[in-house]
Formats: structure tokens, sequence, C-alpha cells
């Protein structure tokens, strides 16, 4: 088990202290131990935060459950008397729950075998570089803010009884007959599939034009189209009004009003309008931490340009940085500061000198890290179709780089051995320079989530299409999609038509 400072008193300083135990906070956490850095880690509910516990595991070890669900139901499909007798919901909490405890568990152990000092309370900036929990002071050299974001909801939209968030989802005891899901982004569309899959009758209402608005528009309407077909209707461009109890066959409901006049009625509405940062009354601002809308600023290298007294900073990662609101972004980010600091501290030479490394290089034996470089962060929707991308949407490859100077491929997964298999449809599409590097990949289809780890690579390694093109990949998998699209796009097609 971690250690636990409990007892008031002075613990001493700390090289780091940390406030946020999810993602960005322990990666940083354990990292900065790992290159021999005090560290206290000051967490007020469970390591891991949202993501393991409210968010990514259980939401996945949902769809994965819904998947199968779906897999026993087409089973005669492929030859395989299969059928769905039913949803044995606690037995699917039961699986998701051994998921995050087992995960939970590992985690537990690691922070201990670091001998990163874990205080359990609700802590509090209350000066640069002191975090206050419990009535005990934890001083660090450099403090990073990583306190994570909260489900967010909309002005006089009270989150009660059948109105709910992702976090009264994830622990719904039962298979709701009908929802209105409030919000087409990543969050919405994964808890419709879900749903969908066990049963439910599911409506989606999106203010924007498309599902997965921040996705590239093909990718957005290959997806409209595959829930189309699996039955999960969606409003698109309207806007969410009001809500009020009704019945519902028979049992007690919600009216759901949109902008349009259009009415739906459903047993429960599911808020998912996205997720804000958590930074309000942690003494951010009163100790210097500027905000911005909740967010807090920091410049390219996650530092908030607030110092403190032993000289170091205070800085700050994941989902309260503006961008991308992603777990992998955030542990990405902790481990990029955990760095940074230990590389100022070797370039000082001593504990307690000062001073910055503000590029990188080597110093005191110690890399400087280059920050986090968003464009080639994957993302990926689990819903069924899945949705993966890195890299610029063609919209924003045309602005950066000029309408005329930009090519795109699509491939259909049809072409797809494996996905055949796999009976998914879909497509992989590139946006390169023309006559330079691919900018962007984005893909629909079953498991393509699994696809996108080369894509990072071609996408961050300025790949050209012809690199890609005359590696060998293996056969019959769906890696196939992406060397037969880099050919195509290389003016070498095979598996596709010119």
């Amino acid at each position: 088990m971690p250690t636990t400072a409990t007892t008031a008193g002075d613990p001493g300083i700390f090289d780091l202290v940390v406030l946020g135990g999810g993602s960005g906070g322990y990666s940083a956490a354990l990292r900065g131990a790992q290159l021999g850095l005090s560290v206290a880690l000051v967490e007020e509910s469970k390591l891991g935060g949202t993501c393991l516990h409210n968010g990514c595991i259980p939401t996945k070890a949902l769809l994965h459950a819904a998947e199968i669900a779906d897999v026993a139901r087409e089973g005669s499909r492929l030859g395989v008397r299969t059928s769905l007798d039913g949803i044995d919901v606690a037995g699917v909490h039961a699986y998701k729950d051994s998921v995050v405890a087992g995960l939970y568990k590992g985690l537990q152990g690691l922070i201990a075998s670091r001998k990163v000092t874990f205080v359990q309370g609700h802590g509090t900036l209350v000066a640069p570089g002191v975090v206050e929990a419990g009535g005990v002071r934890y001083t660090g050299r450099d403090v990073v803010l990583a306190t994570g974001s909260y489900a967010r909801t909309l002005p006089g939209l009270d989150i009660a009884g059948p109105v709910i968030t992702s976090d009264q989802a994830l622990a719904l005891g039962h298979v709701p007959a009908s929802v209105v899901v409030l919000g087409g982004g990543v969050i919405g569309v994964e808890l419709a599939s879900a749903w969908k899959s066990f049963g439910a009758d599911v409506h989606i209402v999106e203010a924007l034009d498309h599902l997965v608005p921040a996705e590239d528009v093909a990718l957005s309407k290959g997806l409209e189209r595959a829930f189309r077909k699996r039955g999960i209707d969606f409003t698109l461009g309207d806007r969410f009004t009001e809500v009020k109890p009704t019945t519902v066959d028979g049992a007690d409901g919600v009216r759901v009003t949109l902008e349009s006049g259009r009415t739906l009625d459903a047993e429960l509405l599911l808020v998912a309008v996205g997720r804000g940062p958590r930074t309000a009354d942690l003494g951010f601002e009163a100790a210097g931490v500027r905000l911005e809308r909740g967010f807090v600023v920091t410049d390219e290298r996650l530092r908030t340009g607030v110092p403190t007294p032993a000289g170091g900073h205070v800085w700050a990662v994941g989902d309260i940085v503006p961008g991308l609101q992603l777990a992998h972004r955030g542990f990405a980010q902790g481990v990029f500061v955990a760095e940074s600091i230990a590389a100022e501290r070797a370039a000082q030479g001593a504990p307690s000198g000062s001073g910055t490394t503000t590029s990188s290089g080597t110093v005191g034996g110690l890399t400087a890290p280059t920050p986090v470089d968003e464009t080639t962060i994957p993302r990926i929707t689990y819903c069924e179709p899945e949705v993966a991308s890195v890299g610029v949407t063609e919209a924003r490859a045309r602005e950066l780089y000029g309408a005329d100077a930009v090519e795109t491929l699509e491939y259909n997964l049809a072409g797809n051995g494996k996905s055949r298999i796999l009976g998914t449809t879909g497509f992989a599409k590139l946006v390169r320079r023309k006559d330079g590097p691919v900018v962007g990949m984005h893909l629909i289809g079953s498991r393509v989530g699994e696809l996108i780890g080369e894509g990072q690579l071609i996408v961050g390694w300025e790949a050209f299409p012809e690199d890609v093109a005359s590696l060998v990949h293996a056969h019959p998998t769906q890696n196939e999609a992406l060397g037969e699209a880099h050919m195509a796009l290389a003016g070498k097609p095979l598996h596709a038509h010119n």
C-alpha cells in the first residue's frame, strides 16, 4: 500500500508535490520518484482518478460486454448457434469492477514501490509551493496541479432522478428501456452504443451538425450511417431547451423539449455535454495561477508562470490545461513535467539551486524533454464501429497549407480480408501535404483503435506515403489497410480501384 501521511506537523520539504492522483498526477509522481526526486502525491479520492474509476476503464469494460452481447445475438450469421438470453447487469458490473480493482491494486503497488508519500485527503494550493490537506502543509520545490475534470451539465438542468451523467450511468443497476443522450461527442456515442447493444432504444441529440463533431467530417458521416443501420436514432443541429417529468409506458420518465419544438420521451436523460476543469475553490487564483474559463493557463512547457520560494515552479497537466481531454495526454504531460523538473535540478547542480531549462538538450546527464505535440496524440471513440484519428483533419489541413496543397485518399475496408472476416465496414482516410508527408489519418470500423498506434508513428515522424508503402504488413490483418492506403496514395494501388 502507498505510504500515507496522516499525522499533523511538518512532513518536511519535498522535491515535488503533486495535487491530484489521476493519469497526469500519478505519472508525474512515478516518473519523478524514478528520477530520484522526493515526491508527495495528494488525492482526495482514489489513485487513478476519473479514467480508472469513472471514465476510460469502466466505460470500455461496458463496451466490451456490449460487444459480446452483439456477438451472441449474431452468431447464427457465422454458422454458430448462439443466442442472447438477456443482460445480467449485476454480472456486467462485477466484471467491470474486477477490471478496475485489479488495475487499482497494481497502481497502489507502483506508488508504494517508488516510495511516494501518498496523502489521501482534499488538497488545496495555499501558497506557491505549498499544498494543504487534512490540516497538514506539504511544501514542494516544485508543485504539479493535476486535479482533473468533472462531468459538465447545462444551466438549469439538475442532475437527479432520471437525469444522469456518465458517473451515474456507469453504476446504473438496469438496462433502461429508452434513453435520450444529450451530446453526440465521445462520451455520448460510447454510452449510446453500449446501451443499444444491451437492448435499449437510444436517441442522441447533438447541437452541432454531426456526431463526434471534433473529427474529420468523413468519419462523422460514416458513424452516422453506421448508427442508422444499428437503429440508433439521432437529431443533429438542434438544442435542448427543457426537461420535464412524464410517463413512458406506464413508468416514470422524462420529456425532453428541443429548440425546434420537437419533444422526445424516454426513461432516462443522459447529459453528456463534455467535461469541465476541476479548478474551482482549490486556491489556484489566490496563489497567482491564472485561469481562463476555468482552465489553467500555462506556457508550452506547462509552467503556470508562478515561481516557488525554493526556486521551482507551479506546473499544470491533464484536463485542467486547455486542449484534448484524454487520459494518455495527461499521462504524457505528467512524465514530461517530471523529467523537466529533474533536468532543471541536474542543471542547477544542487537541490536548492535556481534557474530553468527552456529548450531541449542534455543537462547534468539528463535530457530536458521536448513538449508534448498535441497533433500527434491519437484519439479514439470506442463505440461500434470505432472511430480513431491522429493528426489534422482535411478541413484543418486546407486551412494550414492551402486548399490546393492537400491530397486525400479513402481506402474502403471492404478490400481488407480481416475486416471482411470481422464483418465490419468502414475506411481509412489519409490526409497529406501535396508531394509531402502524411499529416492526418482517420479511421472508422470495428477495432480500428488498435491501428492508430502505427498512424501516430506515421504522422509523428512525418512519413511520406512512399515510406509506408514499402513496408510489409502482415496478412490477414487490418493493418494491411494502412499499407494499402499508403500504396494507393503513393500512386501504386493494389487492392484498390484506380
